[in-house]
């Protein structure tokens, strides 16, 4: 890694994923200037996400699947032409908050000594317009060195809901996982409808592992040891809501922090009714 860098950016390069992003991704961009390199992987847009970021400073490369592995990610890691040892993904509606910011700072040495082979960020979501403070968490397993990192590959090429990108789980690394306090802002200023589309596709690839055994124990074998006991959970719309609105305090962020919980258990009751669905047609085209 450089010694000395311009205006004393970061050196780490920060990897933003693209398709048709023109309505957010100048304000993405304008919360990265704090890194020396920010590559934008692009798949085909049809709007002005390819000009924005050009004429903001960007790296911009084009990004077309072929239907094989390796899917978006990984194929990032592989081919982007990242500038330094560590790369920080960030979805167009992701921005680092200033606490990980100054963490990030403070971490340089230890990425330089690879002590770690990525690390392991939370989330804080922003759902119907606000952000929420409570309630269930993700962690993203975002800031990757990719000697010692990979997407796995697996048999999902014929499920649907996913197309060029992977799917839920966390990439592997070689080595020991840190795991950072500051966050990950996910922005979603997107209308809610959008939600809901993207949790139907999700649901209908959740659904295709179910009924698959093997690619369920594959993917399985990827998630982290609380995913995988949350698989095994009955219940789980019930249960999720719980979790999230009373053990996680979720309703401290009042009618948002209702509406988030309730809207996650039922996209955990959707992927039961799509899975009892693909059973009922496998038996009834067995009988026919």
């Amino acid at each position: 890694m450089n010694d000395v860098l311009p205006h004393d950016r970061l050196p780490i390069t920060v990897i933003v994923s693209t398709k048709n992003e023109e309505e957010g991704i100048a304000a993405a961009l304008s919360h990265l200037t704090s890194f020396d390199d920010v590559i934008v992987v692009d798949s085909a847009s049809t709007d002005r996400t390819v000009e924005i970021s050009e004429s903001l400073g960007a790296r911009v490369i084009p990004f077309v699947w072929d239907g094989k592995y390796p899917k978006k990610k990984q194929w990032c890691l592989e081919n982007a032409g990242a500038k330094y040892d560590w790369v920080l993904f960030l979805d167009a509606d992701e921005r680092p908050s200033d606490d990980l910011l100054v963490e990030l700072r403070s971490i340089v040495p230890e990425l330089e000594s690879a002590k770690f082979g990525g690390y392991d960020l939370l989330l804080s979501y922003r759902f119907a317009g606000k952000f929420l403070k409570h309630g269930h968490r993700v962690t993203k397993r975002a800031l990757l060195d990719p000697k010692h990192s990979r997407f796995p590959v697996v048999n999902d090429l014929e499920a649907p809901g996913m197309q060029e990108l992977e799917g839920h789980y966390q990439p592997l690394v070689d080595g020991p996982i840190g795991s950072l306090r500051g966050r990950i802002l996910h922005d979603d200023k997107d209308p809610i409808r959008t939600w809901f589309d993207r949790h139907n596709r999700y649901s209908d690839w959740e659904a295709y592992l179910a009924v698959n055994t093997e690619l369920k124990a594959d993917i399985a074998s990827k998630r982290s040891s609380n995913g995988r006991i949350f698989d095994k959970v009955p219940f789980k719309p019930a249960l999720f809501f719980l979790y999230s609105y009373l053990a996680r305090l979720g309703f401290l962020d009042g009618r948002a922090g209702f509406d988030y919980a309730f809207a996650l258990s039922g996209y955990y009751w959707q992927i039961g009714v799509k899975v009892r669905e693909i059973r009922r047609l496998r038996i009834e085209a067995d009988q026919s």
